[in-house]
C-alpha cells in the first residue's frame, strides 16, 4: 500500500509537471508586448532609415579606417571582388557578425543596396546605432558590378502613361483607414527583448522580399501599397503614383500609424530606390505583417521622371580586390 501511495504520488508531480510544460510552451500573441518594448526605446520606424544612413561610394572610399565592412552578396561574387578590408556574410549570421566589429562603425554592402538597407534595420533593432550602408550598393563603387543599370526602367510611362499609374491630385491617394486589426505575433517566450530578438533572426533568416514593379504596375489591387513619400517628393518627380495606392507617412508607432495598414493584405511599400522601402519592410515584418519593398523602387517604373534619387548618381569606379 504505501508503495502505491508513492507511485500514485510520483505518476501525479509527473503529470503535473508535463502539463504545466505543456502550458508554458503554448505560443501567445505578443504583438502588443513587442510594440509597447518597441517604444519604450524609441525605437519607431523612422529610426530604420535615420538621416546619414545611406553613405555615397565616394565618402566610404575616403573612410574606409573607420568602418567595419560586411559584404552581404554571395561567396561567389565576392571572391571575384570586394572592398579592401570587407568580410562576407550571410544575412542569417549578420548579427554573429556584426558583433565582431568592436568600435568601428558597421557598413553593410550588397549589390544595390536594397538588401544592405533590409540588413540595416536588423541592426538597428539589435543594438548598433553607429552603422550604415552603401548607398546604390556595389552597383556605385564599381562600374562593372553595376545591376542597376539593366533594371531602371520608365514602364509606368512609356510609350504611354499606364492606365495604373495615375496623375496626382488632393484626392488621388486611398483615404487612410483605420482597420483596428493587427497581425498576430506568436511566440513562446515571454520578456519582450527576447521576443524581439526572435523575430529579428526569423526575419534575417527569411530574406527580403520583393515585389516585382510590372507586377505591382500590372495588378495594384493584389496588394495594400503605400507610397513612402512627402506630397513634396510626389509632385517633384513625376507628379504621379501607382493606383489605389496610400500615403501613410511616416507610419509612425507612437502615434498609431499602424491602425490603417490591412494585415489582410501582403503590404508593398514603395520609395525612390527600394532601399528605404526594404527597411520599412524589415521593421514591418518583425511585427508579423505580410510586408514586401517594391525591388527598384520608381526608378523601375519613371526613371525618367525623377528628380531626385535618380539612378545613375555617384557611380565611381573604385579598387576591388
Amino acid at each position: 500500500m504505501k508503495k502505491f501511495l508513492i507511485y500514485s504520488l510520483a505518476f501525479f508531480l509527473i503529470s503535473g509537471f508535463v502539463f504545466t510544460s505543456c502550458i508554458k510552451e503554448e505560443s501567445v500573441d505578443r504583438y502588443e508586448l513587442v510594440l509597447d518594448h518597441l517604444k519604450t526605446n524609441n525605437l519607431d520606424v523612422s529610426s530604420m532609415h535615420p538621416s546619414g544612413w545611406a553613405v555615397p561610394a565616394k565618402t566610404l572610399y575616403e573612410n574606409l579606417a573607420t568602418y567595419y565592412i560586411i559584404d552581404l552578396r554571395s561567396a561567389t561574387d565576392y571572391g571575384a571582388g570586394h572592398i579592401s578590408g570587407a568580410v562576407n556574410s550571410t544575412m542569417s549570421n549578420l548579427l554573429t557578425e556584426a558583433a565582431k566589429a568592436g568600435d568601428k562603425k558597421i557598413m553593410l554592402v550588397c549589390y544595390t543596396g536594397q538588401n544592405a538597407a533590409f540588413g540595416l534595420a536588423a541592426l538597428k533593432l539589435s543594438g548598433y546605432p553607429n552603422s550604415h550602408f552603401l548607398k546604390w550598393g556595389m552597383s556605385a563603387w564599381n562600374s562593372s558590378l553595376d545591376k542597376w543599370t539593366p533594371n531602371i526602367s520608365n514602364r509606368a510611362v512609356e510609350p504611354n502613361r499606364h492606365a495604373n499609374w495615375v496623375e496626382y491630385s488632393a484626392t488621388s491617394f486611398a483615404a487612410n483607414t483605420n482597420f483596428d486589426k493587427t497581425p498576430e505575433l506568436l511566440s513562446n517566450e515571454e520578456d519582450a527583448a527576447t521576443v524581439l530578438k526572435e523575430r529579428v533572426q526569423a526575419v534575417l533568416d527569411e530574406g527580403l522580399r520583393f515585389v516585382k514593379p510590372d507586377v505591382a504596375l500590372t495588378t495594384p489591387e493584389d496588394y495594400f501599397i503605400n507610397n513612402y513619400w512627402t506630397v513634396d517628393n510626389v509632385t517633384a518627380n513625376g507628379n504621379s503614383h501607382l493606383k489605389g495606392a496610400y500615403r501613410i507617412l511616416p507610419l509612425s508607432i507612437t502615434t498609431n500609424d499602424l491602425k490603417y495598414l490591412n494585415p489582410d493584405k501582403k503590404i508593398v511599400t514603395y520609395c525612390f530606390t527600394g532601399q528605404t522601402a526594404a527597411a520599412v519592410t524589415f521593421y514591418l515584418r518583425v511585427l508579423g505583417y505580410d510586408a514586401y519593398g517594391l525591388q527598384w523602387g520608381v526608378n523601375g517604373l519613371a526613371n525618367k521622371n525623377m528628380t531626385s534619387n535618380k539612378w545613375p548618381e555617384g557611380q565611381q569606379n573604385y579598387p576591388v580586390e
